[in-house]
């Protein structure tokens, strides 16, 4: 038996979509590809134009310009459009939607032409990868939250899609049942070998079940990328800080160096005067617990120490938070310690920064 022969087109590809409602641009030039299998995801805040990117793709909104591609054929540009039910695309939102008056049986095959028999078996199949098999009879309303999502996946799966559009499918769920359900819907999906779009505003859902994060913002994408890269290589400032708190030291360069009370680093490229901001997560502050802050001499890693007094601290649950006050400027930076670590307000004490974990910009 041979091997099927691969396509060469990504599966879904979009060539810069933009859309405008009166004065406003929600999409601003937005191009994509996705492979068989793969999940991107669209990330961003509120109101930055991902669902709207979504609704573009799915044909129940129409572009202003741009084109859109199914394994290299055009579906849709501002001429020539193929109507949403024959463009072989899935959609899941956060509403499940499942029809209340039909069984479960009936809600999956909705979609499904041809021979009784033949849906029947395709229900089944599905059922069984969702581990809901015995629903098959049962209608929607005695199903729990997670178990109807299950179903609504099974139901989007069932006319084999070629591309899954999922719109924060799965902010309906508590967070008990979420990364449980997010793990077996992924694991469908790669199974069926569907390419997927999934938008959400989360991060943490972002970096669990995307191949490819797209971060969007002001109805752009600004970065794209695998997650380690997006989360390690961030584009600018407003970057590090939609994945984590962020703590800011400013600064301004003179001879590509910027001097901090946390010791001297790099600003190559920055005219002298320029003013720069350094940008550090919490995690990245570490405490030098002697308390005359002069401990082992700098390092290229850490640089040196800076004294500030603690302002509040909180048992965060498997880590603690503590604000603390900087001597130097009056500034406030926060630093995550593992486990129970919580100082009274008013103590000093003196903070090294991971230099390899900084990023410089311009501010």
């Amino acid at each position: 038996m041979t091997d099927p022969i691969q396509s060469p087109h990504p599966r879904l590809e979009i060539r810069n979509l933009k859309r405008r409602f009166g004065d406003r641009q929600v999409v601003d030039g937005v191009s994509l590809t996705i492979q068989p299998g793969h999940v991107t995801c669209l990330l961003g805040p509120s109101g930055c134009g991902k669902s709207t990117t979504l609704r573009m793709i799915a044909g129940v909104d129409m572009q202003d310009s741009g084109e859109i591609y199914v394994d290299g054929e055009l579906i849709c540009d501002t001429v020539f459009r193929i109507p949403p039910e024959r463009r072989k695309i899935g959609l899941m939102f956060q509403d499940f939607a499942l029809f209340p008056h039909l069984s479960v049986a009936d809600n999956v095959a909705f979609g499904l032409k041809g021979p009784k028999e033949e849906k029947r078996a395709r229900v089944e199949e599905l059922l069984a990868k969702v581990n809901l098999g015995w629903t098959i009879d049962k209608f929607p309303h005695v199903l729990s939250g997670g178990e109807q999502q299950r179903i609504a996946l099974a139901r989007a799966l069932a006319p084999r899609p070629r591309i899954m559009l999922m719109d924060e499918p799965f902010s309906g769920l508590d967070n008990r049942l979420r990364d449980g359900i997010r793990d077996e819907t992924l694991a469908v999906l790669k199974e069926e070998d569907t390419a997927v779009l999934l938008v959400t505003h989360e991060p943490e859902e972002a970096m669990r079940m995307a191949d490819e994060i797209a971060l969007m913002r002001d109805g752009k994408i600004v970065q794209q990328g695998a997650p380690y890269n997006i989360y390690n290589a961030p584009v600018d400032k407003a970057a590090v800080a939609f994945f984590s708190d962020v703590n800011v030291i400013r600064g301004v360069s003179n001879g590509a160096l910027t001097e901090t009370p946390f010791g001297q680093f790099l600003t190559p490229g920055l005219e002298d005067g320029a003013a720069v901001e350094i940008v550090i997560r919490p995690q990245h502050l570490k405490l030098d617990f002697d308390r005359h802050g002069k401990g082992p001499m700098p390092t290229a890693t850490d640089g040196v120490a800076a004294r500030g007094v603690v302002k509040r601290a909180r048992f965060m649950g498997n880590e603690s938070l503590v604000e603390f006050v900087m001597d130097h400027d009056g500034s406030e930076l926060k630093v995550t310690v593992p486990n129970v670590f919580m100082p009274k307000a008013g103590t000093p004490l003196w903070l090294t920064i991971r230099r390899d974990r900084c990023f410089v910009f311009p501010a």
